[in-house]
């Protein structure tokens, strides 16, 4: 994270760590932009994202890596954060890099989906790390 006062870097770690929605955008290679809600993991440093291997969004970052990413807005649209960055497609099998705090957090939308861990890790098995290079955010309290 770039540039932030203490109080504004907790409370953005603080939704990093607990939201559950991110949205991801991705670019094309017409320069059409791609958005889409991803589940994602946030390990202090970069955020982890696991994908089907045959999307839009894979295709896309084959050819620019460069992503947008934003959390669901709050206090009625004024609490607003999205993040610039740079993807990377892993060659780890998401089983590996599935970590007990990604379990956690999404334990009870699995069932929502008629998924598991195991299950999840045998179909979006193409993994994306974003590290983050910007950070845009309004009425995060200073």
């Amino acid at each position: 994270m770039l540039n932030l006062t203490p109080t504004r870097h907790a409370a953005i770690e603080a939704r990093l760590r607990g939201d559950l929605i991110i949205w991801l955008t991705t670019v094309g290679p017409t320069g059409k932009p791609h958005t889409v809600p991803v589940w994602f993991d946030w390990d202090g440093r970069s955020v982890l994202i696991f994908s089907q291997p045959d999307t839009r969004k894979i295709r896309d970052l084959t050819l620019n890596p460069a992503v947008a990413l934003a959390l669901e807005t709050r206090d009625e649209g004024e609490e607003v954060v999205f993040f610039e960055g740079t993807a990377e497609l892993l060659s780890n099998p998401t089983s590996d890099l599935m970590t007990e705090a990604y379990i956690e957090k999404y334990t009870h939308l699995f069932p929502r989906i008629e998924s598991s861990p195991e299950k999840m890790a045998t179909e979006y098995t193409q993994p994306i790390r974003v590290g983050l290079a910007k950070v845009k955010a309004w009425g995060i309290t200073e």
